[in-house]
């Protein structure tokens, strides 16, 4: 027969621990991107470039040693796979580059979103006539909600790399204020 009178205290330790080390993780990574914003940004650029690598051996790898795949797959595998190589090093050779583009790419693509995101709203109010539907019932709050949105698109796409900066140290202060909740939380938990 076994003890089961200590497994809770066991498990809420546990879950305590893993609170207090994820609110660490995040205080301290919100820290260093507000800090520093511009290396942070180029460690996540090595980041994604060192997967472009691994991806890439990987693919060139599968279509060189596997067996059951056809001519085609194989070519596409190992086409795939040198496009990852060289994607990593050209952003090895160029980081502060890379960075950069990376920045505006991520950005360009959020306003893009926002637009469309606006743009669907406005859509919806075509949709059914049914005055009970959801955006029927809120049709001023969807116009609304639609112009912000393509405005911030806007704005977005004019200025994509200054809207990354902002973005960017908007993440590591949400990443700091979260982490120092987590710890707070973490260390209220009953024990």
């Amino acid at each position: 027969m076994t003890d089961t009178t200590h497994r809770p205290i066991g498990i809420a330790r546990t879950l305590r621990t893993i609170a207090i080390v994820t609110g660490v993780v995040s205080l301290v990574a919100g820290l260093v991107i507000l800090v520093w914003p511009l290396k942070s940004a180029l460690v996540i650029t090595v980041l994604i470039a060192i997967y472009a690598m691994v991806a890439g051996v990987i693919d060139i790898a599968l279509a060189t040693v596997s067996r059951g795949l056809n001519g085609w797959l194989r070519a596409g595998l190992a086409l795939l796979g040198v496009l990852f190589v060289v994607a990593s090093i050209v952003a090895f050779a160029n980081l502060p580059s890379t960075t950069v583009l990376l920045a505006v790419v991520v950005s360009t693509f959020l306003g893009i979103a926002w637009i469309l995101d606006g743009l669907l709203s406005l859509l919806a109010l075509g949709g059914p006539k049914d005055p009970f539907t959801p955006v029927r019932r809120s049709r001023g709050w969807t116009i609304a909600f639609a112009i912000v949105s393509i405005l911030a698109g806007v704005v977005v796409l004019l200025s994509p790399l200054f809207t990354a900066l902002w973005l960017w140290l908007f993440i590591g202060a949400s990443l700091l204020v979260f982490g120092v909740i987590q710890i707070v939380r973490a260390a209220t938990l009953e024990r």
